[in-house]
């Protein structure tokens, strides 16, 4: 097991004293950041166009040679890893005439992509390797004709990628050493599954930066996990950090063994701006958002666990807890209720929300998103 953070170790040792018993005054966040067309465009242009974004785990792609499209962010993309083992991220678009290049949503494997009109011939490193009849495109550069890649990193077992040329990667690499202490680049992907949430994609975010509401709307299933429970959180740049432990584990969260720690702490990753990372003590859920306008997010969830099931029984045993997670407490209660709030906010009955103490990080983050739009 990889060695954790001064951060997480600090996270643990606060949650040891207690953690945080909520301090500070009341905030509050103006309705219409949920439900304006102006917001969101500003938004989609100052944020989601010009920050790096995660678009999947490294899971997602286990073996040299595979590529799956990718939709979710309003244009065709293309998750690669060649035979190297790099990941790119190109637009979905054959150079020649631009078609779509690959279809549907699964992945495929193989040293080439064909494409489906005239099949010009792409390596997995996006490079044009061939195309038929070339003596009919005299001068044709090879070289000048390979996919359009899109800025692309891959650190801590996560693949991020960005619109913007030059895009700084050094936050990624900063969280990737704490995705590191949880081997999040071992993991192998059970489950995935694309919800579409008809809320702003900043309701989701909102719900995952506080724990107020576990007790109430999670009180039928993950609530009696954490009915002790005590948190506490950090920041990283734009990004949030926060623990959970119990209360009855006090001398386990006082301990300096990370496999100790790791058994009695849930950690939760809020990057910014729309991704959630879910550390429970033996399985990992990743979130990726992807806005579509300001009432309607598609939200992917991936869930991690650390080998493939060996036997029947454990195969059984992750169904039920990915059926719970994300059938249950994301889709049934945490999405859901992100869209009746989205119900309420549409109707203009109130012009701000309000923040308590417990709810102080949705401040943070909405300045966090302020900042990038003005």
């Amino acid at each position: 097991m990889n060695a954790p953070t001064e951060g997480q170790l600090a996270l643990a040792g606060a949650l040891a004293r207690g953690g945080s018993r909520g301090e500070g005054e009341i905030a509050h966040v103006a309705a219409s950041v949920y439900t304006s067309a102006e917001r969101f465009a500003a938004e989609q242009a100052g944020i989601f166009a010009s920050v790096p974004l995660v678009i999947a785990p490294s899971a997602l792609l286990p073996e040299p040679n595979m590529a799956i499209p990718h939709d979710g962010f309003g244009k065709p993309l293309l998750v690669a890893r060649d035979k190297a083992g790099q990941a790119h991220v190109f637009l979905n678009v054959c150079r020649h005439r631009g078609t779509r290049l690959v279809e549907g949503c699964d992945p495929v494997k193989g040293g080439r992509l064909v494409c489906p009109y005239h099949a010009w011939t792409y390596a997995l490193d996006g490079r044009l390797i061939g195309l038929p009849r070339p003596d009919t495109f005299p001068g044709l550069d090879k070289g000048e004709y390979g996919l359009k890649r899109l800025p692309t990193h891959e650190a801590g077992g996560l693949i991020w990628f960005s619109f913007a040329e030059g895009a700084d990667f050094a936050e990624a690499e900063t969280l990737a050493r704490d995705f590191e202490a949880f081997d999040l680049a071992g993991q192998h992907l059970f489950r995935r599954r694309t919800h579409r949430v008809q809320a702003n994609w900043k309701l989701i975010m909102d719900a995952f930066l506080e724990g107020y509401h576990i007790q109430r709307l999670h009180a039928d299933t993950i609530a009696p996990f954490f009915k002790d429970g005590v948190s506490t959180a950090d920041t990283i740049g734009p990004h949030q950090r926060s623990a959970v432990g119990r209360e009855a584990a006090l001398a386990a969260l006082s301990s300096s063994d990370w496999a100790t720690l790791r058994a009695a702490i849930t950690y939760t990753y809020q990057m910014f701006p729309g991704t959630v990372l879910v550390v429970s003590p033996d399985y990992i859920n990743l979130m990726v958002l992807m806005p579509q306008s300001e009432g309607c997010v598609l939200v992917e969830d991936f869930m991690l666990i650390p080998e493939p099931p060996a036997s029947e029984r454990a195969l059984a045993h992750w169904e039920r807890s990915w059926e719970l997670l994300d059938g249950g407490v994301f889709a049934s209660e945490d999405f859901r209720a992100c869209e009746l709030g989205q119900q309420g906010l549409a109707s203009g009955a109130i012009e701000r929300v309000t923040l308590g103490t417990l709810e102080l990080g949705i401040r943070h983050f909405h300045d966090a998103v302020n900042t990038r739009i003005r």
